[in-house]
């Protein structure tokens, strides 16, 4: 009798911590749409990147890393920003791009309120005398910081393209552009290498027999309470009313973007704490059971370097899908926008203390704690109970809606499949480990490279 009221419990708080997570995910979904997303940003940024660089490409391979005309297609971007949102670099930028002197008066005549920006205004206006010339560049030499601003300022007034150029800056350029631009472009073509293998191995069923995986003892109501329950439910609502005010005390009177990054760090780590008390709970139930060699999650830290390999070969295999269907979705229906704002904060961090804890965050602690949920003790109780294709379906599907991304929705779906099928191939947890944080990481890099 005392089993069916537990039994009737559990049921009752699994449906109502489902019906909370639909809510949830939901109103997150939705509000996904009205986030900014970064992809203008980070186009922008690669084509200022491109216009710094140019000097210091070769001629023969200049058109293939940053076109025919940067100089106009960053013109062109700049023209798409909606006035409202225009800052007042951006502004500034758009008047160095413009040769016409009928229009470039009009754009820095315009307010432009930050002071920074004030000398600029007044000597590109001198310059705009019959003569062209501005009386001197001296006073432009504080603007260095700013290579781009630097460098059309100093053409805007006269100067000479060598002293308008950085040689060092250039060369630096070039370099983040070919890497952000190159790296990918192996890496796909390796992936498609290795998924014609792989199929290939599978028409001539060559294929190894994977592993069997061992289940925690748990069912689907269990699952229910642990990702509805401890993950969305707690973890996302009533965790934060408690870690938001503890965060605000720690980090006050720390300044941005520190403040920023511990705020992330301490919020996502806040968020981890009821889905392991619920796990460690739901374990203490299955206790008296014998537990399965490598425990029940099955990690499998060792051999570390096949690991290692297992995520690099899984990492390549997914990147041609995840390039696939996200290139699909813009030629379709464009840019959804709803990035996640972790990407924001990378891209306008350029301290190394911050960035630190948020690579912390984003390539150590959210790989461990989301496959040890969604890998580790999801995917195989779905597969036991729903089968191999079901549980990989649902179980990404169901990681792809808990990052509440209408954008990057589709992409996560795809890279969730693939991360499933890593963990049922290799018969371990740890080179999905590997493999997310390989993700997380190599993005994370190439936002750097173009920040």
């Amino acid at each position: 009798m005392r089993k069916q009221a537990i039994s009737q419990w559990k049921v009752l708080v699994a449906v109502l911590s489902l019906f909370l997570t639909v809510l949830i995910w939901q109103k997150g979904l939705q509000e996904s749409f009205d986030r900014p997303s970064v992809s203008p940003r980070i186009s922008l940024n690669q084509h200022e990147i491109a216009l710094l660089a140019q000097p210091a490409l070769p001629v023969n391979v200049e058109t293939v890393f940053v076109g025919t005309s940067p100089k106009n297609t960053l013109k062109e971007l700049l023209m798409e920003i909606p006035i409202n949102n225009i800052s007042d670099r951006e502004k500034l930028l758009l008047a160095l791009l413009d040769d016409s002197k009928d229009i470039r008066p009009s754009l820095v005549a315009a307010s432009i309120k930050d002071n920074e920006f004030q000398l600029i205004r007044e000597q590109i206006l001198e310059s705009l005398d019959e003569n062209g010339v501005a009386s001197s560049l001296s006073s432009l030499a504080s603007l260095k910081r700013d290579p781009l601003i630097y460098a059309l300022s100093c053409g805007a007034v006269g100067g000479r393209s060598g002293d308008c150029v950085d040689n060092r800056v250039s060369q630096s350029m070039a370099l983040r552009l070919v890497a952000s631009q190159l790296i990918p472009i192996f890496a796909t073509f390796l992936g498609i290498s290795l998924c014609l293998r792989q199929g290939w191995l599978l028409v001539r069923k060559r294929n190894r027999i994977w592993p069997t995986i061992t289940p925690l003892p748990l069912s689907i109501i269990d699952m229910v309470l642990l990702v509805a329950g401890g993950f969305v439910v707690l973890g996302e609502v009533i965790t934060p009313l408690v870690a938001i005010p503890i965060s605000q005390v720690l980090t006050n009177g720390i300044a941005s973007p520190i403040k920023e990054s511990v705020n992330v760090l301490i919020g996502y780590s806040s968020m981890t704490v009821p889905p392991l008390i619920i796990f460690r709970q739901q374990l203490k139930v299955v206790s008296s059971l014998q537990m399965p060699l490598g425990g029940w999650i099955q990690w499998g830290l060792k051999p570390l370097n096949e690991s290692f390999l297992q995520a690099l070969h899984g990492w390549l295999l997914v990147l041609p899908f995840v390039l696939l269907i996200s290139w699909l979705m813009t030629s379709l229906i464009g840019d959804p926008g709803g990035s996640n704002p972790l990407l924001e904060l990378v891209l306008g961090s350029n301290n190394f203390f911050a960035l630190g804890i948020l690579f912390l965050t984003t390539v150590v602690l959210a790989p461990l704690f989301e496959e040890f949920i969604f890998r580790g003790a999801l995917l195989p109780v779905l597969v036991q109970k729903q089968g191999r294709v079901l549980g990989v379906l649902i179980s990404a599907l169901v990681f792809a809606l808990a990052h509440l991304s209408i954008g990057e929705l589709p992409p996560l779906i795809v890279l969730g499949v693939g991360l499933a099928l890593l963990r049922l191939s290799s018969g371990r947890l740890f080179p999905c480990v590997v493999m997310h944080s390989l993700w997380n990481g190599i993005t994370f890099v190439n936002l750097l490279l173009l920040a």
